[in-house]
């Protein structure tokens, strides 16, 4: 038997095996929760004695009643007697503990949107970014191995550990694919078929292995107190850029935590991924956020009282371009090259970079500039031509901010969590059922303050004719940029000029920045159909730049070698 085949055997037999005794995962959650004993109170001035910052948010919010065994477990006495990291207190980090409370949200959080099929892959025919342009288009990168379209929040982390680009397919269901029906801790939905090692390779053929720690700072926060801002590698934090990706993994369980978008002492908005707080505090002061006059304030705080630093940013209200956009931005995650470093045979930028946890927080027309010429950094090499490219990641904050909707007032909320009327309590709360607004259209769409005279078929005939004009622009600039990639690759092989192969590449980057970033922007331009027409068209116009210069100097070089034996005369 081959060596693979084996390894798909045994991979396969584990699963089996392991999934036999397995309830499903929301049965696991009741019988956890049915177990939870609750521990008696605590004085919280022993606490703030030590927790100067939990101190401040604590008593300045509607939790300032709640009790820190509410959400921390363990000998509080002997902690608070002698201090120390053996005895500290467990920090309860599911979606349980606000649950608790906060029931008619958490319910609404579990909901799977069964509209959407699981593992949906963009390249397929229909979908945003369809093949064949896009593995051309894409040759040399992890997506072209599995790219697919969104899903629920609740699914984020296991359909992450899932996908074939990330961990060589070490990762599936314990009862198969039936994991897609399940909801919970992600160590109850799924199994690691080589638990034997925590090194990244491929398992099955076609995946690969392009999953970070940086990367999975926008699928869970579990690991937030292990982790020191920046991700830097420091003494006392467990987990940093440079740590193994399934060494990580292994220890988290929720996706989307609630403490990403609400402060749990302050009851509070708040950021909490390192590198928006970088962005928005940098000295450049040349975000989007940085160039709006009405922005949302905010006060960075350090909660680094484990021996090395941690920040987080209390909004000054609910802002859901900074809340949503700490993970639904282009940010910077992986390795990759220097333009300016000539030597491109190996990932010239390591995690030990701090450019590997990077947001631009800025549109696709500053992009280029951005990466190339202030940070000087690329995302992979492409396949067919050599040169250097840019890989989008989810951009919808930065599209959206301004927009039509975005100007107006209407927020990520309005759209994606509106408010709702419990069915039981009969009070007014905010769904955290994350899903399109065609699910919802009375409470999105059609709601008093939008577009109130509108019928249902009325909101998605409008919401489908912007996207369909997006998707036909991005089918134009596919076209174009696939003719760039083929004239590239024939003036490499006439033998063309060093100096005008990379002209032609620098043509080839421009026109793919303004193109990819629609594939990963999740809405086919709907958040801003203005801006996706202008960066889509301009990628055309970059493109048959790109052709001209290879198409000139081959026509100059058929030239030359024309008029060669006639001087020779």
């Amino acid at each position: 038997m081959r060596k693979r085949d084996l390894g798909a055997l045994i991979l396969i037999m584990a699963l089996v095996v392991t999934g036999a005794w397995l309830t499903t995962a929301d049965a696991q959650y009741k019988a956890d929760g049915a177990k939870k004993k609750k521990q008696a109170d605590v004085k919280v001035d022993t606490c703030y004695g030590c927790h100067d910052p939990i101190k401040q948010l604590h008593t300045m919010g509607k939790h300032s009643k709640n009790n820190c065994v509410n959400c921390h477990s363990g000998d509080f006495k002997k902690h608070a007697e002698n201090p120390g990291p053996d005895n500290r207190p467990v920090t309860d980090t599911s979606w349980e503990a606000c649950g608790a409370c906060h029931k008619e949200q958490f319910e609404s959080f579990m909901k799977v949107a069964m509209h959407r099929p699981a593992r949906d892959e963009k390249s397929q025919l229909t979908n945003r970014s369809p093949n064949p342009f896009w593995d051309k288009l894409m040759a040399g990168h992890g997506f072209t191995k599995e790219h697919n379209l969104t899903r629920s929040h609740v699914n984020m982390l296991p359909d992450h550990l899932v996908v074939d680009r990330a961990y060589g397919g070490r990762f599936q269901g314990r009862r198969g694919w039936n994991y897609i029906l399940e909801t919970g801790m992600a160590w109850d939905i799924l199994a690691d078929g080589d638990p034997t090692t925590s090194d990244q390779k491929t398992y099955m053929p076609q995946s690969a292995t392009a999953a970070n720690p940086v990367c999975l700072q926008c699928k869970s926060q579990d690991q937030i107190l292990k982790w020191s801002y920046m991700g830097d590698p420091v003494p006392g934090a467990q987990w940093s850029r440079t740590s193994k990706p399934v060494e990580l993994v292994r220890d988290l369980q929720h996706g989307l935590n609630c403490f990403y978008c609400h402060d749990p002492h302050a009851a509070k908005p708040r950021i909490v991924r390192d590198a928006l707080i970088q962005a928005l505090t940098r000295p450049q002061a040349d975000t989007l956020w940085h160039k709006d006059q009405k922005h949302t304030n905010f006060k960075v705080m350090d909660m680094g009282l484990r021996g090395f630093p941690r920040k987080i940013a209390i909004l000054e209200k609910y802002d859901t371009r900074l809340l949503c956009g700490q993970c639904h931005v282009e940010y910077n995650c992986n390795p990759g090259y220097d333009p300016k470093n000539p030597d491109t045979s190996k990932y010239n930028v390591t995690m030990a970079d701090q450019r590997t946890n990077h947001f631009p927080y800025k549109d696709v027309l500053g992009l280029y500039d951005h990466y190339v010429n202030q940070v000087s950094f690329l995302d992979f090499k492409h396949a067919l031509t050599g040169g250097l490219l840019w890989k989008a990641q989810h951009p919808e904050s930065e599209t959206y901010y301004n927009s039509k909707h975005g100007k107006a007032g209407v927020g990520c909320a309005d759209c994606h969590t509106p408010k709702m009327k419990g069915k039981k309590s009969g009070k007014t709360y905010t769904s955290h059922f994350a899903v399109t607004p065609r699910v919802q259209l009375k409470e999105t769409c059609l709601a008093a303050k939008c577009h109130p005279t509108w019928t249902e078929e009325q909101a998605k005939y409008s919401i489908d004719s912007i996207k369909a004009f997006g998707k036909g622009k991005m089918r134009k600039a596919e076209f174009w940029l696939a003719a760039l990639i083929d004239k590239i690759v024939e003036g490499k092989k006439a033998g063309l000029s060093e100096d005008v192969i990379k002209q032609a590449q620098d043509q080839h980057l421009k026109a793919h920045i303004l193109w990819e970033y629609w594939t990963a922007e999740n809405s086919d331009g709907f958040h801003n159909p203005e801006l996706a027409r202008e960066s889509l068209t301009r990628s055309v116009d970059e493109s048959t730049k790109g052709i001209k210069i290879i198409n000139d100097a081959l026509g100059t070089k058929t030239a030359s070698a024309a008029s060669a034996p006639a001087a020779a005369k």
